[in-house]
């Protein structure tokens, strides 16, 4: 099982660079980071983690941008987005972004996409969120489309283009690993349809995520398609709860690092170094 990081980078946070090098130093196999492009400032939608919502929301940095400098800087950490809110942009845009990016990175990334909870946020992007989850789709399939044919094109309810020539091609083959979020009633069938792997809700514990896991094994086998695999992420600390994962059969476990000041980062960063199993950050 490999054991990554996630954060919400932020311009009050250590910078892309700085962490990422601390993150690929101390053994850890990836490194995630979310999207948005921005938060309304009239907002109805709830949060929908309860509360108010957090500061890091309203201040989190592009992950293209993010990722890209952290590429820069690293040789093997694993560089993705948890997630790319994939229904708030045009996908042969979006293809290219994260087909160059996996180029300069000679082959690190791991694009996590989802549709967005903030219903404000995508219709400022003229994203009908009632449709979101279909336009979705259309648009994952449409930049794989692109990232593996020399004339790619796609014609479907919301995406429509004739063949078009787009490079550079992801350096992995067939392309990226394409890692769906999301936890409500289609999920997992999404996954298997159209994807390939599950990104689990954030803080899920090994025995919320069983039932899931199973329902996911089972789907896939029905449709005779590879088993999806299976990322997690922790807010805590304990060893134990890393054992559950990976008897689980879970294949990357995130820990969450805090959209705080440096020193802060820097210190939850070499205590969840500590925990690493042998062979945690081993290539993949």
């Amino acid at each position: 099982m490999k054991i990554g990081t996630f954060i919400s980078m932020t311009d009050e946070t250590l910078d892309p660079a700085g962490l990422a090098r601390a993150v690929e130093e101390r053994g850890f196999e990836s490194l995630f980071v979310p999207e948005h492009t921005h938060i309304p400032a009239s907002r109805e939608t709830p949060y929908e983690g309860g509360g108010e919502l957090p500061r890091d929301y309203y201040r989190v940095l592009d992950p293209v941008s993010t990722l890209a400098t952290a590429a820069a800087v690293t040789t093997s950490l694993r560089l993705g987005t948890a997630v790319s809110l994939v229904a708030q942009h045009d996908p042969i845009v979006l293809a290219k972004q994260f087909a160059t990016l996996d180029h300069l990175s000679g082959g690190r990334i791991e694009f996590g996409a989802g549709a967005g909870w903030n219903r404000e946020e995508m219709r400022n992007h003229g994203t009908d969120p009632r449709t979101r989850v279909r336009l979705l789709r259309e648009r994952l399939l449409a930049i794989r489309e692109i990232w593996t044919r020399e004339q790619a094109e796609f014609h479907g309810e919301f995406v429509d283009f004739d063949p078009i020539f787009s490079w550079p091609k992801p350096v992995q083959r067939p392309h990226p690993p394409i890692l769906l979020g999301g936890w409500g009633p289609t999920t997992l069938g999404r996954v298997v349809d159209h994807a390939d792997g599950w990104l689990a809700p954030f803080g899920a514990s090994p025995d919320d995520l069983a039932p899931g896991l199973r329902t996911l094994r089972e789907l896939a086998a029905a449709a005779g398609r590879p088993e999806p695999t299976v990322t997690a992420t922790t807010f805590g600390e304990d060893p134990a709860e890393l054992a559950e994962f990976a008897d689980l059969g879970v294949q990357r476990v995130l820990f969450f690092l805090p959209a705080d000041e440096p020193a802060q980062v820097l210190h939850r960063l070499d205590r969840l170094a500590a925990l690493l199993p042998a062979g945690a950050s081993a290539p993949a």
